[in-house]
């Protein structure tokens, strides 16, 4: 896990946001809900093992490449300054390779439920917030490229994944009841990657952990 990455990409956005300048608007209140649609790419900080074959290590790891999809995401404030967020999404598609070789792809859900911090209790328009929470991410529809499978690659699974996920964003006010979002995530994504080479069994592990960009308009209820 690289911190100083996690750290400088978490408070970007925030920086970026203080030079904006606040307008009049109501702060949020204990009941509000907002609904958040957006642009959301998953940017992979992958780490890999070797992949092994028959229990050979190949010396060879592995990487995935981004994926942008349509983010969706739902705050509930049980206080003025405190919110639940779940996050949700269209299906992301991932391709794995191996030496820059196109080897499997796969698709993944990764909900995330975090509790969210907003900084400001006064009527601005600009409204900081920082979270922490969980993340279950669910891989499916796994498959080998053409050329895997000619090459006698088959049974390919990858296991779920479940962590923790902290978050930067901010939410600007147009008015009452519209917003604009941008935030930043990282996901704590593990998965362990197990498939048959011409009937020698295989495996590699992969650390995904990728940060998850978001830009997205909202409306306040």
């Amino acid at each position: 896990m690289n911190l100083s990455k996690i750290t400088r990409a978490m408070i970007f956005p925030l920086m970026t946001a203080a030079a904006l300048a606040s307008l009049s608007a109501p702060a949020y209140e204990k009941g509000d809900w907002l609904v958040r649609a957006g642009a959301t790419t998953v940017s992979p900080d992958e780490s890999s093992s070797n992949v092994f074959v028959g229990g050979t290590d190949l010396g060879l790891g592995v990487s995935v490449d981004s994926s942008t999809q349509l983010g969706l995401n739902i705050a509930y404030f049980y206080s003025p300054k405190w919110a639940l967020e779940l996050l949700a999404a269209t299906p992301f598609s991932h391709d794995i390779e191996l030496q820059g070789v196109k080897l499997i792809n796969a698709k993944q859900l990764p909900p995330s439920l975090t509790a969210n911090y907003f900084f400001n209790d006064t009527n601005s328009a600009f409204q900081p917030y920082v979270g922490a929470g969980l993340n279950y991410t669910l891989f499916f529809d796994e498959s080998f490229a053409q050329s895997s499978r000619d090459a006698g690659f088959s049974d390919i699974d990858l296991d779920s994944s479940f962590g923790i996920t902290a978050q930067a964003g901010f939410d600007y006010m147009i008015d009452e009841k519209w917003l604009v979002n941008a935030s930043v995530r990282w996901i704590d994504i593990q998965t362990d990657a197990t498939f048959d080479l011409n009937g020698a069994a295989g495996s590699v592990d992969v650390d995904v952990d990728p940060f998850v960009y978001t830009l997205s308009v909202g409306y306040r209820f």
